[in-house]
């Protein structure tokens, strides 16, 4: 690869210094004048009918601002994919945590204890709590059946292989649902007046999801809503959709206080029981093998739970279906997916979206068929990986050059798998009770929106000259963490060949900056990067075209001519936007076609050790290689894999959310067990570098990727170290595990 000035080299931070020395403004932070706190009264029970609500004495409640479901100016539903969760409920709820009516006040204890003396009185229904109660559909809680979203995947003919096959293997995995526990909860600022319309300042990823929602909650046209990210604590998906329902309380709470600003702050118990998490699963998977182990077919049915209301399950859904054949070359395929309706809260984006789910149930099952056909799992996969010309599940022909036998070999080797699984063979065999084991899992995660979900966002983004000479980029993608802001500013000045001091970059507003679609889907760097690049160009050619530069020049005379064309013309800005490359062909229909543009490839692998005394487990060494493209800066790359691996481990080992009737029981981070410091090993990240045309400098998305291999690859290296392939289900706690162990379903 040809060697480049900033992308490919690690520069610091943009927002580092602020963060560091705390000058940086959180929403909690902020303060207007005349400012209320605002608190929403919920729901106890999972479904059923509101009958009354009662206002407790000793509180003076005409100090108070109160809102119910009535004063709703416009659309009293979220605008999502589709329009089924009310902002505030009117006459029924649906999950324990509805938001029935909302509360301000000057004083947040007053508030506290107001909001304690609110009594809702419900009559209750029978209500619905898992996949299989939903399924079974004898108590049909939404539409017709329970179900949100169906996606059916074909390849071949699939029942043909059973009978060809010398070997059927089934299986039958679990996922749980996870907390994203980001360090910032969930926080807004809303102010609305007749003059300016709704404004919202926030906590969040998706400033335009935002901005829909509050243009059809208030009924106002575009440039009557603006929306504000603060900075962010934080996302991990947990902040896509959520900050359409809490930016709208804060807002309706403002309308009735008669323009006063109204904080919304949930406390980390609410941020934890009300908001949404990681879609539960359940997957069925039968596979057929010939007799060498090659694949003839794979049947699968991939459920998850999306609690309540529909919210992004249909997304999810897909992805996760789309992603569910893993990397591998099946001649025939038959996939059932569906999203189904519980009386939990609604279930909602979270890293991987979809993919960790079902790549943890066929990353799992393979080594449990290695061990039911007498192969090795290494083997198994070589002979079935994708190369260059093969088909995938959806139809899409593998047209990049990827080397998964290779990407295999070379984590294996890192981790040297096959020396440690020999030794550990034998030392397992003795009477020390802490057992041994090694595993790993390739897996792959397409690089921005499905299918057409990128054609039909139609992103944009600019950049402009500044009076000073400084050029600025205009996208709605967030910096929540990732470091969006750093690898924009390295892109950038990489095309204008310039310091990354001259690159701003301006904090979304949707006032100010245009719709490049939400902060999501590995698609920041990819796809708003590549636009970005490409505006970039284009200003670059504005100025040589007035005259005013000349190349090659130096970065003092590129910012002597963004100054000079400001000067003359009063603005200098360029934009770009997304349309679909024509080799790329997608059926929303059938789902078949390509997919994704690109895909990020790799494998995982682990070292674990497991107490049979306590069936407490730790993972004592891991080893992440992924070939992502161009790394733009290589140390929030590996700060990117890092943090991905740690949720990882902790989805696959402890972070267990506890139900009870559709409500989290454990909402603390006392009792709800999520992975520290302490309680990882050494996360060896290494990357495979391989260009492609379709990111920016040749860069895929990195973001998602890393929490779709930790839970198959633990999980596997368990069963190598117990001997059984028992453990089908995350997370896999101790609790779990024992069960396993006296089963021990071999």
């Amino acid at each position: 690869m040809a060697k480049l000035e900033q992308v490919g080299h690690s520069r610091l931070r943009k927002e580092g210094r602020a963060k560091v020395t705390g000058a940086a403004i959180y929403t909690d932070d902020a303060t207007m004048p005349g400012l209320l706190h605002g608190a929403t009264v919920r729901s106890q029970v999972a479904r059923g009918r509101i009958k009354g609500i009662h206002f407790g004495e000793g509180i003076p409640w005409e100090d108070f601002v109160i809102v119910s479901a009535k004063d709703v100016p416009g659309e009293n539903r979220v605008a999502m994919i589709v329009l089924d969760q009310p902002f505030l409920a009117d006459t029924r709820v649906n999950h324990p945590e509805e938001a029935i009516l909302l509360l301000a006040h000057a004083d947040r204890v007053l508030l506290e204890k107001a909001r304690a003396a609110v009594t809702v009185e419900i009559e209750e229904e029978p209500a619905v709590f898992t996949i299989e109660a939903s399924l079974a559909a004898a108590t049909v809680v939404w539409g017709e059946d329970n179900v949100f979203k169906k996606v059916s995947i074909r390849k071949g003919e699939v029942d043909a292989a059973w009978a060809s096959a010398t070997h059927v293997v089934e299986g039958t995995y679990g996922t749980g649902a996870q907390e994203q526990l980001y360090i910032e909860p969930h926080a807004v600022i809303a102010k609305v007046t007749a003059e300016e319309g709704v404004t919202v300042w926030g906590s969040l990823q998706c400033p335009y999801y935002v901005h829909k929602a509050l243009k059809h909650l208030f009924n106002e046209p575009d440039d009557r809503i603006r929306v504000i990210q603060m900075e962010t604590g934080g996302g991990f998906g947990g902040k896509e959709d959520y900050p359409s329902l809490i930016s709208g309380h804060a807002a309706l709470l403002s309308m009735k206080a008669g323009g006063r600003p109204v904080k919304i702050l949930y406390d980390r118990e609410e941020d934890m029981v009300a908001t949404t998490k990681r879609h539960p699963s359940k997957t069925r998977v039968k596979t057929a093998f010939d007799a060498d182990g090659k694949m003839l077919g794979l049947e699968m049915e991939f459920l998850l739970d999306g609690g309540a209301y529909v919210t992004l399950s249909p997304v999810v859904l897909s992805r996760g279906a789309i992603h569910a054949a893993g990397p591998y070359y099946w001649p025939a395929v038959a996939i059932e997916a569906k999203a189904l309706a519980t009386n939990c809260p609604p279930h909602g984006a979270f890293r991987g979206f979809g993919a960790p789910q079902s790549l943890f149930a066929i990353e799992r099952h393979l080594d449990v068929a290695a061990a039911r056909i007498g192969m090795d799992p290494v083997e198994l996969r070589r002979k079935n990986l994708l190369r260059i010309g093969d088909v995938m599940a959806t139809g899409q022909v593998v047209k990049e050059a990827v080397d998964l036998p290779g990407i295999m070999d070379r984590a294996l080797e890192k981790l040297d798998y096959h020396g440690r699984k020999a030794r550990y063979a034998g030392s397992n065999a003795g009477t020390d009770p802490i057992k041994r084991g090694v595993g790993f899992a390739v897996f792959m995660h397409g690089c921005g929106f499905t299918g057409g979900g990128e054609a039909y966002l139609a992103s944009v983004a600019g950049v402009e000259g500044t009076a000073d000479g400084k050029v600025r980029v205009l996208a709605a993608s967030t910096e929540i963490g990732q470091g969006t802001n750093t690898m924009f500013s390295q892109v950038v000045a990489e095309v204008l060949r310039v310091p990354m001091d001259l690159v701003e970059v301006q904090q979304p507003d949707t006032k100010l900056v245009p719709n490049s679609g939400p902060t999501v889907a590995s698609r920041t760097c990819m796809v708003v990067g590549k636009l970005v690049q490409d505006a970039a160009v284009g200003l670059k050619q504005i100025i040589i075209q007035a005259g005013l530069l000349r190349e090659p020049y130096t970065a003092d005379e590129f910012q002597a001519a963004v100054a000079a064309y400001v000067a003359a013309f009063g603005s200098l800005k360029a934009y770009s936007q997304y349309s679909t490359p024509p080799h790329i062909v997608w059926s929303d229909e059938t789902y078949q076609g390509d997919a994704y543009g690109t895909y990020a490839w790799a494998c995982y692998a682990a070292d674990v050790a497991v107490d049979t005394r306590t069936c407490e487990v730790a993972v004592t060494d891991f080893v992440a290689l992924q070939e992502v493209g161009r790394v733009i800066n290589p140390t929030l790359a590996e700060g990117q894999i890092e943090g991905g691996v740690a949720q990882g481990i902790g989805y696959a080992l402890w972070e267990k959310v506890e139900w009870r009737n559709g409500r989290m029981a454990n909402a603390q981070m006392t009792n709800y067990i999520m992975a520290t410091s302490a309680d990882l090993p050494r996360l060896r990240v290494y990357f495979e570098e391989n260009p492609n045309p379709m990111g920016p400098s040749g860069a895929k998305g990195i973001g998602e990727l890393p929490m779709d291999g930790p839970g198959p690859a633990i999980l596997n290296a368990i069963q190598d170290a117990l001997g059984t392939d028992a453990p089908r289900e995350i997370p896999l706690t101790p609790e779990l595990l024992m069960d396993c162990l006296e089963a021990r379903h071999v």
